[in-house]
């Protein structure tokens, strides 16, 4: 146990703890057990160390990595039973899911132990929902996305400004103390800002590494696929970085890859659930069932500038940027006269020079502008949109 004292002692020693990521202050830390789910490399680790160092008593908790290698002798079960038997009331456990039966002695804890708190993170939501089954409305699950443009400016530059509803954005209400011209950072952030790591002098080559991670691990891991099948994710995830946004035709995706049409529904699925890829769909149906995918985009505009290795069409990446930003609290359909629809709004992504006729059957219709600082009407600089989380 020392071992893992220590650990988490060096851990926190090099933890930012300037700003707090959105999902920080949603969290009910209440609940006598959680999980934080996210695509690899959005800061899940950080929030949680975070967390310990604002609000607990080092007496009462452990932080502890699912693949450290204590645990090739000791059990994760055993480890929290005598973490208790000795006052421990607090147990984080990182990574859970390269822990093999994680789900079921996690419920065994729940089961056994009163008054005591087990969180833990998963690097994919792919490898924390194969076990939901065991933990079954004993732990809710909180989604994390990485950086919002408003985020990445307090981590970045130490600028902070207040989240903005939808209805503050679309009011005008957008304006950042501090910056004058908002434009130049937002066209850093599309390249390098949705990744806490962003700043890393590699930081190409790591986000190279996320994605062949989860396409060659996580996901085949997940489905029990074989090693040919993840590349054939490799191939598909090739073949969307060069179309998208593009209407898909599963059968001449699964020609193209080599698999079987129902196959690539479930790997589009599996890539969109591990964060490298977004569907647009249709509007839900009445009985709440996904609608129909209308459109297939890279997840964020950092993978999308890897992947195309800068050469990509920025109309894609206005349009990506808003998906990704706007998605995060609300539900984001396909339009059938414009983009996007929100709420019953439409919305309509472009450049500085973009007109209004494609909204004009729109009951409520907005033009989202890139290039532009400020806005009129219903005219609304793209970059506001990022101020939503």
């Amino acid at each position: 146990m020392e071992r893992l004292y220590e650990y988490m002692q060096r851990q926190l020693a090099h933890t930012p703890n300037d700003f707090l990521r959105y999902r920080y202050g949603q969290i009910n830390w209440e609940n006598p057990m959680l999980g934080l789910v996210g695509p690899r490399g959005v800061g899940k680790t950080t929030l949680f160390l975070q967390h310990i160092a604002n609000e607990r008593s080092l007496d009462e908790t452990l932080y502890v990595s699912a693949d450290h290698m204590y645990f090739a002798n000791h059990t994760l079960y055993d480890t929290a039973e005598t973490f208790y038997h000795n006052g421990g009331r607090f147990l984080y456990i990182d990574e859970a899911h390269k822990y093999e039966n994680w789900s079921r002695e996690l419920k065994a804890m729940y089961d056994t132990f009163p008054d005591f708190h087990v969180y833990f993170t998963g690097s994919s939501v792919l490898d924390i929902e194969r076990g939901e089954a065991d933990l079954s409305r004993r732990a809710p699950k909180y989604l994390m996305q990485g950086l919002s443009f408003r985020e990445y400016l307090a981590i970045r530059y130490g600028i902070e400004t207040p989240v903005r509803s939808l209805e503050q954005i679309l009011a005008h209400d957008y304006r950042i103390e501090g910056i004058d011209h908002p434009i130049p950072f937002f066209k850093d952030y599309l390249y390098l800002g949705y990744y806490p790591f962003g700043t890393d002098h590699d930081f190409e080559v790591e986000l190279d590494q996320v994605i062949t991670r989860t396409l060659e691990v996580d996901i085949p891991q997940f489905a029990n696929m074989t090693t040919a099948t993840g590349r054939k994710l490799k191939r598909l995830m090739a073949i969307v970085s060069t179309l998208a946004p593009f209407k898909p035709n599963m059968s001449q995706l699964a020609s193209r890859i080599g698999a079987s049409r129902n196959n690539v529904e479930d790997y589009l699925l599996y890539m969109e659930k591990a964060g490298m890829i977004a569907q647009l769909r249709t509007e839900r149906t009445n009985l709440g069932a996904l609608g129909k995918t209308e459109k297939i985009y890279l997840d964020n505009t950092n993978i999308l500038a890897n992947l195309s290795e800068q050469t990509e069409n920025i109309g894609t990446v206005r349009e990506t940027f808003f998906y990704n930003q706007m998605r995060v609290n609300h539900l984001v359909t396909a339009s059938t006269i414009s983009d996007f629809e929100i709420d019953g709004m439409t919305f309509e992504i472009g450049g500085k020079n973009k007109g209004k006729d494609q909204i004009k059957a729109a009951e409520r219709g907005y033009i989202a502008k890139d290039d532009i600082e400020y806005g009129h009407g219903n005219v609304i600089p793209l970059w506001a949109f990022g101020l939503n989380y």
